[in-house]
């Protein structure tokens, strides 16, 4: 399983960036995966910004990011994004997408980790 995020960058805060993470294996069925995108700031733990299932049916956020993300996917495409709106310099991170597990409310990250793509949000 390959999972290529790009579409990082620089960007003063209120700016808008979107990212995109393009799935690819032979053994890895994208539209059969819920997925999600994580973050890891500067000295901070990887924490989950979005998840959505399969279908796109469900979709969760975490608070920091209500109201201003937006993801989604296009199966066909095989490839997930995240619409980042009135970007704050506490959005500043490594962006990674992952195929994610999604039980009871509980979101767990497969091990399939790419290389990330960098958010810089200056003030």
């Amino acid at each position: 399983v390959q999972l290529v995020e790009s579409g990082g960058g620089l960007v003063q805060a209120g700016g808008s960036l979107r990212l995109s993470c393009a799935a690819s294996g032979s053994t890895f069925s994208f539209s059969m995966n819920a997925m999600g995108w994580y973050r890891q700031a500067p000295g901070k733990q990887r924490a989950l910004v979005a998840s959505i299932t399969s279908g796109g049916l469900s979709i969760n956020y975490a608070d920091s990011v209500k109201g201003r993300f937006t993801i989604s996917r296009d199966n066909a495409k095989k490839t997930m994004y995240l619409q980042m709106n009135s970007l704050k310099p506490e959005d500043t991170a490594v962006y990674y997408c992952n195929a994610v597990r999604i039980n009871y409310g509980l979101v767990t990250p497969y091990d399939y980790w790419g290389q990330g793509t960098q958010v810089t949000v200056s003030s």
